[in-house]
């Protein structure tokens, strides 16, 4: 679903063995406000759509970062500059990284 919004570097962090909170982690670039906001909410939507379980959204205004709580999915859309000072890519250095 990221992808039909252009996210960018897409990650996927198999966290089941590390996690009691979530089994997968999304963790997707945008290039911009609007482009950030345009991913979840495309995202959200879809799952709606689906009559997928959608728990929540939280996050900045101003699309610098945006977490949704799928339950065992948490899709993190970042702006560049929050994706690099969250790291959560070493941040969960040990979980597996899902290839796409």
């Amino acid at each position: 679903m990221a992808d039909d919004k252009k996210a960018l570097r897409p990650v996927i962090l198999d966290l089941s063995l590390l996690s009691h909170v979530t089994d997968y982690f999304l963790i997707v670039t945008a290039t911009s406000r609007t482009h950030s906001l345009t991913i979840a909410d495309h995202i959200e939507k879809e799952l709606v759509l689906s009559g997928k379980t959608f728990m929540g959204r939280e996050g900045d205004p101003e699309g610098i970062w945006i977490l949704l709580d799928l339950g065992a999915v948490v899709v993190h859309v970042f702006r560049e500059e929050a994706r690099e000072f969250y790291a959560l890519e070493r941040l969960w250095g040990g979980a597996k990284v899902v290839v796409l």
